[in-house]
Protein backbone atom coordinates (compact mmCIF):
# COMPACT_ATOMS: atom_id res chain seq x y z
CA UNK A 1 0.00 0.00 0.00
CA UNK A 2 1.12 3.54 -0.70
CA UNK A 3 2.29 5.64 2.21
CA UNK A 4 2.26 9.42 2.19
CA UNK A 5 5.50 11.08 3.25
CA UNK A 6 3.70 13.92 5.00
CA UNK A 7 2.99 13.63 8.73
CA UNK A 8 -0.11 15.44 9.99
CA UNK A 9 0.20 16.81 13.52
CA UNK A 10 -2.55 18.15 15.78
CA UNK A 11 -2.63 19.01 19.47
CA UNK A 12 -5.53 16.63 20.15
CA UNK A 13 -6.78 13.69 18.11
CA UNK A 14 -10.27 12.34 18.68
CA UNK A 15 -10.95 8.75 17.63
CA UNK A 16 -14.48 8.15 16.35
CA UNK A 17 -17.25 10.40 15.02
CA UNK A 18 -20.17 8.82 16.84
CA UNK A 19 -22.16 10.45 19.61
CA UNK A 20 -19.03 10.60 21.81
CA UNK A 21 -16.60 11.93 19.20
CA UNK A 22 -18.89 14.66 17.90
CA UNK A 23 -19.60 15.75 21.47
CA UNK A 24 -15.87 15.73 22.29
CA UNK A 25 -15.17 17.90 19.24
CA UNK A 26 -17.77 20.45 20.36
CA UNK A 27 -16.27 20.67 23.84
CA UNK A 28 -12.75 20.99 22.52
CA UNK A 29 -13.64 23.74 20.05
CA UNK A 30 -15.57 25.71 22.66
CA UNK A 31 -13.39 25.19 25.74
CA UNK A 32 -9.91 24.89 24.19
CA UNK A 33 -10.11 27.16 21.14
CA UNK A 34 -6.31 27.46 20.99
CA UNK A 35 -5.85 23.71 20.30
CA UNK A 36 -5.72 22.17 16.87
CA UNK A 37 -7.65 18.92 16.55
CA UNK A 38 -8.94 16.28 14.18
CA UNK A 39 -11.50 13.50 14.43
CA UNK A 40 -10.61 10.24 12.66
CA UNK A 41 -13.56 8.00 11.75
CA UNK A 42 -13.34 4.58 10.08
CA UNK A 43 -16.84 4.63 8.61
CA UNK A 44 -17.97 6.72 5.67
CA UNK A 45 -19.91 9.22 7.76
CA UNK A 46 -20.63 10.34 11.31
CA UNK A 47 -23.05 8.55 13.60
CA UNK A 48 -21.33 5.41 14.91
CA UNK A 49 -24.07 3.09 16.18
CA UNK A 50 -26.70 4.95 14.18
CA UNK A 51 -25.14 4.17 10.80
CA UNK A 52 -23.79 0.73 11.73
CA UNK A 53 -27.28 -0.56 12.52
CA UNK A 54 -29.80 -0.46 9.69
CA UNK A 55 -32.30 -3.12 10.75
CA UNK A 56 -36.02 -2.23 10.52
CA UNK A 57 -37.18 0.19 13.19
CA UNK A 58 -33.74 1.03 14.61
CA UNK A 59 -34.32 3.55 17.40
CA UNK A 60 -32.93 4.79 20.69
CA UNK A 61 -33.70 2.97 23.93
CA UNK A 62 -32.89 6.13 25.92
CA UNK A 63 -34.91 9.32 25.94
CA UNK A 64 -33.40 12.01 23.74
CA UNK A 65 -33.69 14.72 26.40
CA UNK A 66 -30.76 13.03 28.14
CA UNK A 67 -29.24 11.19 25.17
CA UNK A 68 -29.06 14.49 23.31
CA UNK A 69 -26.24 16.85 24.21
CA UNK A 70 -26.77 19.33 27.01
CA UNK A 71 -25.79 22.17 24.66
CA UNK A 72 -28.36 21.51 21.93
CA UNK A 73 -32.09 21.19 22.71
CA UNK A 74 -33.91 18.09 21.52
CA UNK A 75 -37.28 19.00 20.03
CA UNK A 76 -38.69 15.66 18.89
CA UNK A 77 -40.24 12.65 20.59
CA UNK A 78 -38.40 11.12 23.58
CA UNK A 79 -37.60 7.88 21.71
CA UNK A 80 -36.11 8.68 18.32
CA UNK A 81 -35.31 6.80 15.13
CA UNK A 82 -31.76 6.46 13.85
CA UNK A 83 -32.59 8.89 11.05
CA UNK A 84 -33.76 11.53 13.54
CA UNK A 85 -30.64 11.10 15.67
CA UNK A 86 -28.38 11.39 12.63
CA UNK A 87 -30.18 14.58 11.59
CA UNK A 88 -29.63 15.98 15.09
CA UNK A 89 -25.91 15.07 15.02
CA UNK A 90 -25.58 16.56 11.54
CA UNK A 91 -27.00 19.83 12.84
CA UNK A 92 -24.44 19.86 15.67
CA UNK A 93 -21.64 19.40 13.15
CA UNK A 94 -22.99 22.02 10.74
CA UNK A 95 -23.92 24.65 13.34
CA UNK A 96 -20.54 24.46 15.05
CA UNK A 97 -18.26 24.16 12.05
CA UNK A 98 -16.99 20.72 13.03
CA UNK A 99 -17.10 19.20 9.54
CA UNK A 100 -13.63 20.42 8.44
CA UNK A 101 -12.13 18.71 11.50
CA UNK A 102 -13.48 15.22 10.65
CA UNK A 103 -11.66 12.73 8.40
CA UNK A 104 -13.83 9.81 7.29
CA UNK A 105 -12.69 6.37 6.06
CA UNK A 106 -9.57 6.58 8.24
CA UNK A 107 -8.83 3.31 10.07
CA UNK A 108 -6.22 3.53 12.84
CA UNK A 109 -3.97 0.47 12.84
CA UNK A 110 -1.45 1.34 15.54
CA UNK A 111 -0.94 4.05 18.15
CA UNK A 112 2.49 4.41 19.77
CA UNK A 113 3.51 6.77 22.55
CA UNK A 114 7.04 8.14 22.74
CA UNK A 115 8.10 9.62 26.07
CA UNK A 116 11.16 11.12 24.39
CA UNK A 117 8.95 13.18 22.09
CA UNK A 118 5.81 13.38 24.27
CA UNK A 119 3.82 12.32 21.23
CA UNK A 120 1.44 9.68 20.01
CA UNK A 121 2.17 8.45 16.48
CA UNK A 122 -0.68 6.79 14.61
CA UNK A 123 -0.43 4.54 11.58
CA UNK A 124 -3.64 5.08 9.63
CA UNK A 125 -5.12 3.44 6.55
CA UNK A 126 -7.50 5.15 4.14
CA UNK A 127 -10.18 2.49 3.65
CA UNK A 128 -11.25 3.91 0.27
CA UNK A 129 -7.79 4.15 -1.34
CA UNK A 130 -5.54 1.90 0.75
CA UNK A 131 -3.17 4.82 1.32
CA UNK A 132 -1.18 4.73 4.57
CA UNK A 133 -0.95 7.97 6.53
CA UNK A 134 0.86 9.09 9.66
CA UNK A 135 -0.65 11.35 12.30
CA UNK A 136 0.99 12.63 15.46
CA UNK A 137 -0.69 14.21 18.43
CA UNK A 138 0.05 15.26 21.97
CA UNK A 139 -3.22 13.87 23.33
CA UNK A 140 -5.56 11.03 22.35
CA UNK A 141 -9.29 11.22 23.12
CA UNK A 142 -10.73 7.73 22.57
CA UNK A 143 -14.39 7.96 21.53
CA UNK A 144 -14.57 4.79 19.45
CA UNK A 145 -17.25 3.00 21.49
CA UNK A 146 -17.14 -0.37 23.15
CA UNK A 147 -18.13 -2.96 20.54
CA UNK A 148 -16.83 -4.22 17.21
CA UNK A 149 -18.80 -2.54 14.42
CA UNK A 150 -17.83 -5.01 11.69
CA UNK A 151 -19.77 -7.89 13.25
CA UNK A 152 -22.06 -8.70 16.13
CA UNK A 153 -21.88 -11.56 18.60
CA UNK A 154 -23.48 -14.84 17.55
CA UNK A 155 -22.92 -17.96 19.67
CA UNK A 156 -21.67 -21.10 17.92
CA UNK A 157 -24.69 -23.37 18.32
CA UNK A 158 -24.54 -27.01 17.21
CA UNK A 159 -25.97 -27.67 13.79
CA UNK A 160 -25.89 -24.11 12.45
CA UNK A 161 -24.37 -25.35 9.20
CA UNK A 162 -27.34 -27.72 8.76
CA UNK A 163 -29.93 -24.96 8.70
CA UNK A 164 -31.33 -24.55 5.17
CA UNK A 165 -32.55 -20.98 5.64
CA UNK A 166 -30.70 -17.72 6.27
CA UNK A 167 -29.00 -16.62 9.48
CA UNK A 168 -28.41 -12.90 9.98
CA UNK A 169 -27.27 -10.65 12.82
CA UNK A 170 -29.10 -7.29 13.11
CA UNK A 171 -25.78 -5.45 13.16
CA UNK A 172 -25.07 -6.59 9.59
CA UNK A 173 -28.63 -6.39 8.28
CA UNK A 174 -29.06 -6.87 4.52
CA UNK A 175 -31.01 -4.06 2.90
CA UNK A 176 -32.41 -6.43 0.27
CA UNK A 177 -33.58 -9.03 2.79
CA UNK A 178 -37.16 -9.92 1.87
CA UNK A 179 -39.16 -11.35 4.76
CA UNK A 180 -42.47 -11.44 2.93
CA UNK A 181 -44.31 -14.63 3.83
CA UNK A 182 -41.31 -15.95 5.76
CA UNK A 183 -41.29 -17.68 9.13
CA UNK A 184 -38.78 -15.76 11.27
CA UNK A 185 -37.24 -16.59 14.64
CA UNK A 186 -35.49 -13.76 16.45
CA UNK A 187 -33.08 -15.01 19.13
CA UNK A 188 -32.57 -12.54 21.96
CA UNK A 189 -34.58 -10.48 24.39
CA UNK A 190 -32.92 -7.07 24.52
CA UNK A 191 -33.72 -3.71 22.94
CA UNK A 192 -32.74 -4.88 19.46
CA UNK A 193 -35.17 -7.79 19.44
CA UNK A 194 -37.86 -5.64 21.02
CA UNK A 195 -37.44 -3.06 18.27
CA UNK A 196 -37.09 -5.44 15.35
CA UNK A 197 -40.06 -7.73 15.98
CA UNK A 198 -42.94 -5.19 15.81
CA UNK A 199 -41.31 -3.64 12.76
CA UNK A 200 -41.27 -6.88 10.75
CA UNK A 201 -44.36 -8.59 12.18
CA UNK A 202 -46.71 -7.32 9.47
CA UNK A 203 -44.34 -8.44 6.72
CA UNK A 204 -43.60 -11.95 7.97
CA UNK A 205 -45.84 -14.98 7.83
CA UNK A 206 -44.97 -15.39 11.50
CA UNK A 207 -42.27 -14.14 13.87
CA UNK A 208 -41.20 -15.73 17.16
CA UNK A 209 -39.13 -14.12 19.89
CA UNK A 210 -36.92 -16.88 21.33
CA UNK A 211 -35.26 -15.94 24.61
CA UNK A 212 -33.17 -17.89 27.06
CA UNK A 213 -34.42 -15.69 29.90
CA UNK A 214 -36.78 -12.69 30.21
CA UNK A 215 -35.91 -8.99 30.15
CA UNK A 216 -37.52 -5.99 31.84
CA UNK A 217 -39.36 -3.56 29.57
CA UNK A 218 -41.12 -0.28 30.20
CA UNK A 219 -44.07 0.22 27.84
CA UNK A 220 -45.50 3.69 27.46
CA UNK A 221 -46.50 6.47 25.11
CA UNK A 222 -43.66 7.99 23.14
CA UNK A 223 -44.40 11.41 24.49
CA UNK A 224 -43.25 13.53 27.41
CA UNK A 225 -46.31 15.11 29.03
CA UNK A 226 -44.26 17.77 30.78
CA UNK A 227 -42.68 18.82 27.48
CA UNK A 228 -46.08 19.04 25.78
CA UNK A 229 -47.39 21.24 28.60
CA UNK A 230 -44.37 23.55 28.38
CA UNK A 231 -44.85 23.83 24.60
CA UNK A 232 -48.47 24.89 25.09
CA UNK A 233 -47.17 27.55 27.48
CA UNK A 234 -44.76 28.70 24.71
CA UNK A 235 -41.70 28.20 26.85
CA UNK A 236 -38.38 28.66 25.02
CA UNK A 237 -37.05 25.39 23.56
CA UNK A 238 -33.76 25.67 25.44
CA UNK A 239 -35.67 25.96 28.72
CA UNK A 240 -37.91 23.02 27.78
CA UNK A 241 -34.85 20.90 27.02
CA UNK A 242 -33.23 21.69 30.34
CA UNK A 243 -36.40 21.23 32.41
CA UNK A 244 -37.23 17.94 30.66
CA UNK A 245 -33.64 16.78 31.04
CA UNK A 246 -33.69 17.42 34.78
CA UNK A 247 -37.09 15.78 35.19
CA UNK A 248 -35.99 12.63 33.34
CA UNK A 249 -32.76 12.50 35.33
CA UNK A 250 -34.73 12.73 38.56
CA UNK A 251 -36.95 9.85 37.44
CA UNK A 252 -33.90 7.78 36.47
CA UNK A 253 -32.26 8.58 39.79
CA UNK A 254 -35.30 7.23 41.62
CA UNK A 255 -35.35 4.15 39.41
CA UNK A 256 -31.66 3.56 40.10
CA UNK A 257 -32.08 4.04 43.86
CA UNK A 258 -35.09 1.76 44.07
CA UNK A 259 -33.34 -0.96 42.06
CA UNK A 260 -31.05 -1.38 45.07
CA UNK A 261 -33.25 -0.35 47.98
CA UNK A 262 -36.75 -1.41 46.91
CA UNK A 263 -36.12 -3.98 44.18
CA UNK A 264 -39.18 -6.20 44.63
CA UNK A 265 -41.65 -3.32 44.71
CA UNK A 266 -39.97 -1.92 41.60
CA UNK A 267 -40.22 -5.31 39.92
CA UNK A 268 -43.96 -5.37 40.66
CA UNK A 269 -44.42 -1.92 39.09
CA UNK A 270 -42.44 -2.84 35.98
CA UNK A 271 -44.48 -5.99 35.50
CA UNK A 272 -47.71 -4.01 35.91
CA UNK A 273 -46.81 -2.24 32.67
CA UNK A 274 -46.59 -5.58 30.88
CA UNK A 275 -49.84 -6.79 32.47
CA UNK A 276 -51.64 -3.98 30.69
CA UNK A 277 -51.01 -5.92 27.46
CA UNK A 278 -50.65 -9.58 28.37
CA UNK A 279 -52.27 -12.11 30.74
CA UNK A 280 -50.59 -13.09 34.00
CA UNK A 281 -49.37 -16.48 32.83
CA UNK A 282 -47.46 -14.90 29.93
CA UNK A 283 -46.09 -12.17 32.18
CA UNK A 284 -44.72 -14.67 34.68
CA UNK A 285 -43.33 -17.05 32.08
CA UNK A 286 -41.83 -14.62 29.58
CA UNK A 287 -41.40 -11.17 31.17
CA UNK A 288 -40.35 -11.72 34.80
CA UNK A 289 -36.52 -11.76 34.79
CA UNK A 290 -34.41 -13.74 37.24
CA UNK A 291 -32.20 -10.74 37.97
CA UNK A 292 -32.79 -7.55 39.95
CA UNK A 293 -34.19 -4.55 38.00
CA UNK A 294 -31.40 -2.48 36.40
CA UNK A 295 -28.84 -5.27 36.75
CA UNK A 296 -29.17 -5.22 33.00
CA UNK A 297 -30.42 -2.39 30.84
CA UNK A 298 -34.17 -1.74 30.76
CA UNK A 299 -35.56 -0.87 27.34
CA UNK A 300 -38.45 1.53 26.81
CA UNK A 301 -41.04 0.08 24.41
CA UNK A 302 -42.90 2.95 22.70
CA UNK A 303 -46.65 2.41 22.82
CA UNK A 304 -45.89 -1.12 24.01
CA UNK A 305 -45.45 -2.14 20.36
CA UNK A 306 -43.64 -5.42 21.10
CA UNK A 307 -46.22 -6.46 23.69
CA UNK A 308 -49.08 -5.39 21.44
CA UNK A 309 -47.70 -7.54 18.60
CA UNK A 310 -47.66 -10.56 20.93
CA UNK A 311 -51.14 -9.75 22.28
CA UNK A 312 -52.57 -9.41 18.76
CA UNK A 313 -51.06 -12.71 17.58
CA UNK A 314 -48.64 -11.10 15.13
CA UNK A 315 -45.72 -12.43 17.16
CA UNK A 316 -45.11 -15.19 19.66
CA UNK A 317 -42.63 -15.50 22.52
CA UNK A 318 -40.87 -18.67 23.64
CA UNK A 319 -38.64 -18.90 26.72
CA UNK A 320 -36.34 -21.91 26.40
CA UNK A 321 -32.76 -22.83 25.56
CA UNK A 322 -31.40 -23.96 22.22
CA UNK A 323 -30.38 -27.59 21.91
CA UNK A 324 -29.29 -27.34 18.27
CA UNK A 325 -30.12 -25.96 14.86
CA UNK A 326 -31.79 -28.32 12.39
CA UNK A 327 -32.33 -28.14 8.65
CA UNK A 328 -35.79 -26.67 9.28
CA UNK A 329 -35.13 -24.42 12.27
CA UNK A 330 -34.21 -24.74 15.93
CA UNK A 331 -34.70 -27.62 18.37
CA UNK A 332 -35.11 -26.50 21.98
CA UNK A 333 -34.01 -28.31 25.12
CA UNK A 334 -37.69 -28.95 25.85
CA UNK A 335 -37.88 -30.96 22.64
CA UNK A 336 -40.02 -28.40 20.81
CA UNK A 337 -38.86 -27.42 17.32
CA UNK A 338 -39.31 -23.92 15.91
CA UNK A 339 -39.56 -23.94 12.13
CA UNK A 340 -38.00 -20.99 10.37
CA UNK A 341 -36.97 -19.65 6.97
CA UNK A 342 -34.88 -16.86 8.53
CA UNK A 343 -33.17 -16.81 11.93
CA UNK A 344 -32.07 -13.44 13.33
CA UNK A 345 -29.42 -13.62 16.06
CA UNK A 346 -30.11 -10.52 18.14
CA UNK A 347 -27.62 -11.90 20.64
CA UNK A 348 -25.58 -8.85 21.46
CA UNK A 349 -22.31 -7.12 20.79
CA UNK A 350 -18.77 -8.34 20.40
CA UNK A 351 -16.89 -6.32 23.03
CA UNK A 352 -13.91 -4.52 21.54
CA UNK A 353 -11.37 -2.79 23.75
CA UNK A 354 -9.99 0.36 22.14
CA UNK A 355 -11.24 -0.33 18.64
CA UNK A 356 -8.82 -3.19 17.90
CA UNK A 357 -6.00 -0.65 17.64
CA UNK A 358 -2.57 -1.99 18.61
CA UNK A 359 -1.26 0.37 21.30
CA UNK A 360 2.31 0.70 22.49
CA UNK A 361 4.09 2.84 25.08
CA UNK A 362 7.82 3.37 24.52
CA UNK A 363 8.08 0.24 22.44
CA UNK A 364 6.09 -2.02 24.78
CA UNK A 365 2.64 -3.31 23.74
CA UNK A 366 -0.20 -2.16 25.99
CA UNK A 367 -2.24 -4.91 27.61
CA UNK A 368 -5.29 -3.08 28.88
CA UNK A 369 -6.16 -5.90 31.27
CA UNK A 370 -2.93 -5.16 33.14
CA UNK A 371 -3.75 -1.50 33.69
CA UNK A 372 -5.85 0.03 36.46
CA UNK A 373 -8.66 2.29 35.30
CA UNK A 374 -8.91 5.77 36.83
CA UNK A 375 -12.62 6.67 37.17
CA UNK A 376 -13.39 4.71 34.01
CA UNK A 377 -11.47 7.12 31.77
CA UNK A 378 -7.66 6.97 32.20
CA UNK A 379 -5.19 4.10 32.63
CA UNK A 380 -2.08 3.58 34.69
CA UNK A 381 1.01 3.44 32.50
CA UNK A 382 -0.67 5.06 29.46
CA UNK A 383 0.04 8.82 29.22
CA UNK A 384 -2.03 11.53 27.57
CA UNK A 385 -5.08 9.45 26.82
CA UNK A 386 -8.70 9.61 27.95
CA UNK A 387 -11.30 6.97 27.09
CA UNK A 388 -15.02 7.69 26.91
CA UNK A 389 -17.13 4.87 28.35
CA UNK A 390 -20.66 6.02 28.97
CA UNK A 391 -23.41 4.93 31.32
CA UNK A 392 -25.45 1.74 31.16
CA UNK A 393 -28.31 2.86 33.41
CA UNK A 394 -28.50 6.41 32.12
CA UNK A 395 -27.92 7.90 28.69
CA UNK A 396 -24.43 7.42 27.30
CA UNK A 397 -24.17 11.07 26.32
CA UNK A 398 -24.44 12.32 29.90
CA UNK A 399 -20.91 11.06 30.45
CA UNK A 400 -19.76 12.45 27.10
CA UNK A 401 -20.59 15.93 28.38
CA UNK A 402 -19.05 15.31 31.81
CA UNK A 403 -15.80 13.99 30.33
CA UNK A 404 -15.81 16.76 27.74
CA UNK A 405 -15.56 19.27 30.57
CA UNK A 406 -12.94 17.16 32.35
CA UNK A 407 -10.64 16.68 29.35
CA UNK A 408 -10.75 20.36 28.44
CA UNK A 409 -10.02 21.33 32.05
CA UNK A 410 -7.13 18.86 32.11
CA UNK A 411 -5.68 20.15 28.83
CA UNK A 412 -5.88 23.75 30.03
CA UNK A 413 -4.31 22.74 33.35
CA UNK A 414 -1.43 21.08 31.50
CA UNK A 415 -0.94 24.22 29.42
CA UNK A 416 -0.88 26.43 32.51
CA UNK A 417 1.67 24.13 34.20
CA UNK A 418 3.82 23.89 31.09
CA UNK A 419 3.29 20.12 31.07
CA UNK A 420 3.45 17.98 27.93
CA UNK A 421 2.57 14.73 29.68
CA UNK A 422 0.14 13.50 32.29
CA UNK A 423 0.00 10.02 33.82
CA UNK A 424 -2.23 8.52 36.47
CA UNK A 425 -0.61 6.35 39.12
CA UNK A 426 -1.62 4.41 42.19
CA UNK A 427 -0.93 6.44 45.32
CA UNK A 428 0.91 5.14 48.40
CA UNK A 429 -2.44 4.62 50.13
CA UNK A 430 -3.49 2.39 47.21
CA UNK A 431 -0.58 -0.04 47.63
CA UNK A 432 -2.68 -2.78 49.26
CA UNK A 433 -5.86 -2.05 47.34
CA UNK A 434 -7.41 -5.23 45.85
CA UNK A 435 -7.59 -5.22 42.05
CA UNK A 436 -10.92 -6.50 40.79
CA UNK A 437 -12.82 -7.09 37.57
CA UNK A 438 -13.67 -3.88 35.74
CA UNK A 439 -17.27 -3.97 36.95
CA UNK A 440 -19.01 -5.87 39.73
CA UNK A 441 -21.49 -8.33 38.14
CA UNK A 442 -23.81 -7.69 41.08
CA UNK A 443 -23.91 -4.10 39.87
CA UNK A 444 -24.32 -4.69 36.12
CA UNK A 445 -23.89 -7.89 34.14
CA UNK A 446 -24.94 -7.87 30.46
CA UNK A 447 -23.63 -10.76 28.41
CA UNK A 448 -21.22 -8.76 26.26
CA UNK A 449 -19.39 -7.49 29.34
CA UNK A 450 -19.29 -10.85 31.07
CA UNK A 451 -17.90 -12.50 27.91
CA UNK A 452 -15.22 -9.87 27.48
CA UNK A 453 -14.28 -9.02 31.06
CA UNK A 454 -10.79 -10.50 30.56
CA UNK A 455 -10.10 -7.76 28.02
CA UNK A 456 -11.00 -4.92 30.34
CA UNK A 457 -8.77 -2.97 32.74
CA UNK A 458 -8.79 -3.60 36.47
CA UNK A 459 -10.65 -1.58 39.07
CA UNK A 460 -9.94 -0.91 42.71
CA UNK A 461 -12.32 -0.64 45.63
CA UNK A 462 -11.95 3.13 45.95
CA UNK A 463 -14.00 5.71 44.02
CA UNK A 464 -10.95 6.99 42.14
CA UNK A 465 -10.26 3.57 40.64
CA UNK A 466 -13.68 2.48 39.39
CA UNK A 467 -16.35 3.41 36.90
CA UNK A 468 -19.27 3.38 39.31
CA UNK A 469 -21.96 3.83 36.61
CA UNK A 470 -23.62 6.44 38.83
CA UNK A 471 -24.22 9.67 36.94
CA UNK A 472 -25.78 11.31 39.98
CA UNK A 473 -22.51 10.92 41.91
CA UNK A 474 -20.20 11.66 39.02
CA UNK A 475 -21.91 14.90 38.06
CA UNK A 476 -20.57 16.23 41.38
CA UNK A 477 -17.35 14.20 41.65
CA UNK A 478 -15.84 14.67 38.17
CA UNK A 479 -16.07 18.50 38.13
CA UNK A 480 -14.54 18.42 41.63
CA UNK A 481 -11.49 16.30 40.73
CA UNK A 482 -8.29 17.86 42.07
CA UNK A 483 -6.03 17.86 39.02
CA UNK A 484 -3.03 18.25 41.31
CA UNK A 485 -4.02 15.23 43.39
CA UNK A 486 -1.45 12.53 44.11
CA UNK A 487 -2.88 10.28 41.37
CA UNK A 488 -1.79 12.73 38.66
CA UNK A 489 1.86 12.96 37.56
CA UNK A 490 2.85 15.70 35.13
CA UNK A 491 6.00 16.06 33.10
CA UNK A 492 7.53 18.17 30.37
CA UNK A 493 10.40 17.92 27.91
CA UNK A 494 13.58 19.77 28.69
CA UNK A 495 15.62 21.44 25.98
CA UNK A 496 17.51 18.21 25.39
CA UNK A 497 14.29 16.27 25.07
CA UNK A 498 14.70 14.64 28.48
CA UNK A 499 11.63 14.22 30.64
CA UNK A 500 11.19 16.59 33.57
CA UNK A 501 8.62 16.11 36.36
CA UNK A 502 6.45 19.05 37.31
CA UNK A 503 5.16 19.46 40.83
Amino acid sequence: MARADQVTHVDVLIVGAGISGVGAAWHLKNQCPDRSFLVLEEQESFGGTWITHTYPGIRSDSDLYTFGYRFKPWVGKPIATAEQILTYMGEVIEENGLGPHIRYRHRILTADWSSADALWTLDVERTDTGERLTFTTGFLWMCQGYYRHSKGYTPDWPGMADFQGRIIHPQTWLDDLDLSGKRVVVIGSGATAATLIPNIADECAHVTLLQRSPTFFIPGRNINELVETLKVLEIDESWIHEIARRAVLHQLSELNRRSFEDAEALRHELLEGVRAFLPEDQVQQHFNPRYRPWQQRIAFVPDGDLLAAIRDGKAAVVTDEIDCFTAAGIRLTSGEELHADVIVTATGFDLCMMGDIAFGVDGRPVDWSQTVNYRGMMFTGVPNLVWVMGYFRASWTLRVDLLGDFVCRLLNHMRDKGATRVDVQLRPEDADMPLLDWIDPENFNPGYLMRGMHLMPRRGDKPEWMHNQDYWREREEIPGIDLDGAEFVYGSLGRSGSRRLIA
